[in-house]
Order: structure tokens, then C-alpha cells, then sequence
């Protein structure tokens, strides 16, 4: 019988990664406009709306209550 703990552990899973085919699909919940993913601040921007929904664990929060507003 061998032992688990010797064992490497397995590379972990990269959560950050969001489906293309997923952003895809995704519009803004307020204008109904497409959004631009950031992948270095890991949110999705809607321009129209000028609000930023985050990306948590690889799952969009797409609740406007959520979002950060942008001030650029």
C-alpha cells in the first residue's frame, strides 16, 4: 500500500479562466450591450452601462448591485 501523503499534489485548477463561448453570450443585464472581458482585473466592462462586473472563480457576477462603477 503506498502512502497518499508522499504524493505530489495535482497542479491546481486555474479558476480565473472564463469560457469564450460563455462571453459569447454574455450581454450586459442593464443595456443588453456586449461586454469586453479584462482578463488582468478579471471582470467583464460594459462601456454603455459604464460599470464593471466582476469575475469570481471563474463564474460572472452579473448583478448590477455588484458591479463596480467606472470612472474612466
Amino acid at each position: 500500500m503506498t502512502d497518499d501523503a508522499s504524493a505530489p499534489a495535482p497542479p491546481p485548477v486555474e479558476a480565473t479562466r472564463v469560457d469564450p463561448k460563455l462571453l459569447e453570450i454574455l450581454v450586459c443585464p442593464l443595456t443588453k450591450a456586449t461586454l469586453e472581458y479584462d482578463p488582468e482585473r478579471q471582470e467583464l466592462i460594459s462601456r454603455q452601462a459604464r460599470l464593471a462586473y466582476p469575475i469570481r472563480d471563474g463564474i460572472p457576477i452579473m448583478l448590477p448591485e455588484e458591479a463596480r462603477p467606472l470612472t474612466e
